[in-house]
């Protein structure tokens, strides 16, 4: 009988190890070579992060915005949001960013690996280092 709960033991713990191993993998597994945070070139204070389904836009200042994205082939769609409907969340999207429209930013990705992410929309062109 002991040996029994011993394995029913050893089987608990491998199903438990096994689901808090896949559930921690979720957070960033939309995301796939965007996931993490990466630095503006140019700006130190301007970083933009991909998790799971969401980006956070931000300054070193405390301005935050988030934005729910889809990464599809070439392409990367945000949807950013305001949670106090405030227009400088918007102006800090669009003009410090310069990423536009606010609430339907579509980005042509020209290049993505582990260092280096470079967008590029309409002839304007961003250019991240991850951090």
């Amino acid at each position: 009988m002991a040996r029994y709960y011993k394995h029913l033991l050893l089987l608990t713990s491998y199903i438990f190890l096994l689901t808090s191993s896949l559930s921690s993998c979720q957070e960033g597994r939309d995301a796939g070579d965007l996931w993490g945070q990466w630095r503006l070139e140019g700006h130190d204070d301007m970083y933009v992060s991909f998790s799971g389904t969401i980006t956070h836009f931000r300054k070193n200042n405390g301005q935050a915005v988030f934005a729910k994205f889809q990464h599809e082939g070439d392409s990367l769609f945000m949807q950013c949001s305001s949670i106090y409907q405030e227009k400088s969340d918007t102006t800090f999207v669009e003009d410090d960013f310069g990423m536009k429209p606010f609430a339907n930013i579509r980005l042509r990705i020209d290049a993505l690996d582990s260092d280096r992410l470079l967008l590029s929309k309409d002839g304007q062109h961003w250019a991240f280092e991850k951090y």
